[in-house]
């Protein structure tokens, strides 16, 4: 899917290059590709941000030891070339003067072929300020514009958003990432199904009664009270993830797999969903919320989302989907478990003609190595013909070792750096996710108290009805 031409010698300008994302995920997403050798011939990083972190050599030492803290065996001297190529320059949206000039001076050291990649990593508050700013200095002619989810906060204002990005840039300059399609395992989504002739000819609503999209989390907010106050786990995890992924789950079979074609097939699936029903949705706040720091003492602010949701189309007609995320959860998954039809009870049911046994499943864990397992009905050794469950599992890293998939970040950066846009949200994808979205902030439900450690409020453990959620220890 991704063009592997050598990419352009580029200016990679960061704003919030001294945010958590970037110490998390960018510094140590460009130092691995540097590692690889995937880096452009020559480049430069410019940080920026309201407030500057000292010299440049203090915000070089202050990246450098991050790096060094979150990476085993860091190579030293791929860490000094990295770190001699960063530089940091302060900018807000009414001034970008010296940021624009930093930036021009160093494409013109780079040379004629130079291209300037723009990561903004800001709150959704302070986007279209940027945005502005970014069109008056006039750094945007042939950049790469990469924008960090929520891509605004309710429908009016991601339109609002997307309006003032088609003043300044094109569509095919704008990457909104969304890291979840970045993972190895949300790609092999794709593989998995279409490549095989045992498991396309059953992903369909004659053979399925439900899919479950459930990504819960052990951790609180860990000091993103802030974020979480103006955020909220519906639009940081439903609107973006969670819907992404089911979008790659529920899309018909694309032509090529390029960005045009695949982008337009998950569009459709936006364009069948049916806009939330709020009765079928249920908020939680984990109890001890109220306490995190800069969280506001009556807050009603959910940590929890459970949803049903339906693409109203002629392979998905009927077939619900069940959303889930949240945080201080019993276990951290990423899963998406389709469970089969049974066949008629018959012969293997109990007396009363209910079934013993739980229906067919297949599990993918959607995590940064591709894993799956299915659950099937075999007989159990012994005299009698008595059904048990077996789970056949496979592990992509048990097949191939030595393999080293790149991290989600790694991989959206190295397909920017490259103009592939495959893995990246669409504007008329955003769009019909606010539509699908929107009844549910119109009519928020109550967040419910649900203990650290528990599965969420009971409510939600009732929505999928009797069988309820697949659980870890399922089998």
């Amino acid at each position: 899917m991704t063009n592997t031409s050598d990419p352009n010698p580029t200016v990679f300008v960061l704003f919030g290059a001294t945010g958590d994302l970037a110490k998390r995920k960018l510094f140590p997403g460009l130092y691995r590709l540097a590692a690889a050798g995937r880096m452009p011939s020559d480049f430069a990083i410019i940080g920026s941000g309201r407030h500057s972190p000292g010299t440049d050599d203090e915000f070089r030492e202050k990246i450098a030891d991050g790096l060094k803290d979150g990476i085993d065996d860091i190579d030293e001297k791929v860490l000094q070339d990295l770190m001699q190529r960063l530089s940091f320059q302060t900018s807000d949206a009414d001034d970008g003067s010296d940021l624009a000039e930093a930036v021009r001076q160093k494409r013109s050291d780079l040379g004629a072929d130079a291209r300037t990649l723009i990561y903004l990593s800001v709150p959704p508050t302070a986007m279209q300020g940027m945005i502005g700013m970014l069109g008056r200095e006039n750094m945007t002619e042939g950049a790469r514009l990469v924008v960090e989810k929520p891509f605004g906060t309710d429908l009016d204002s991601s339109r609002k958003l997307d309006a003032v990005l088609k003043e300044v840039v094109n569509e095919d300059q704008v990457y909104r990432i969304d890291h979840f399609l970045g993972k190895e395992a949300v790609q092999n989504i794709l593989a998995l199904r279409f490549a095989n002739g045992l498991i396309e000819p059953a992903w369909n609503r004659d053979h399925l009664v439900s899919i479950e999209i459930d990504v819960p989390e052990t951790l609180t907010i860990e000091g993103r009270g802030s974020f979480y106050e103006s955020t909220g786990c519906f639009r940081d995890m439903i609107t973006t993830h969670l819907c992404q992924v089911l979008g790659f789950v529920a899309m018909e079979a694309p032509v090529h797999l390029d960005a045009t074609s695949l982008r337009n097939e998950k569009s459709k699936v936006f364009q069948a969903m049916r806009p939330l029903d709020p009765k079928r949705v249920v908020f939680g706040q984990y109890e001890g919320y109220l306490d995190e720091e800069g969280v506001d003492d009556d807050s009603t602010v959910e940590t929890y989302v459970a949803l049903e949701a339906f693409v109203d189309n002629e392979r998905w007609q009927g077939v619900p989907f069940y959303l889930r995320t949240g945080k201080a959860l019993a276990a951290t998954r990423r899963t998406v478990t389709l469970t089969f039809r049974s066949p008629p009870a018959g012969r293997f049911a109990n007396g009363d003609g209910t079934e013993e046994h739980a229906p067919n499943q297949l599990v993918l864990e959607l995590n940064d190595t591709p894993a799956f397992e299915v659950d099937m009905l075999a007989k159990r050794p012994g005299p009698t013909l008595e059904l048990m469950t077996s789970t056949l599992r496979h592990d992509a890293s048990e097949d191939d070792p030595d393999d080293e998939p790149l991290e989600a970040y790694e991989r959206l950066l190295l397909d920017v750096m490259r103009g592939d846009q495959t893995l990246f949200t669409r504007a008329d994808e955003v769009d019909r996710l606010w539509q699908i979205c929107q009844p549910v902030l119109d009519d928020s439900p109550k967040a419910l108290p649900y203990p650290q450690g528990s599965w969420g409020p009971d409510e939600a453990l009732r929505l999928p009805g009797p069988r309820g959620w697949r659980l870890p220890d399922d089998r």
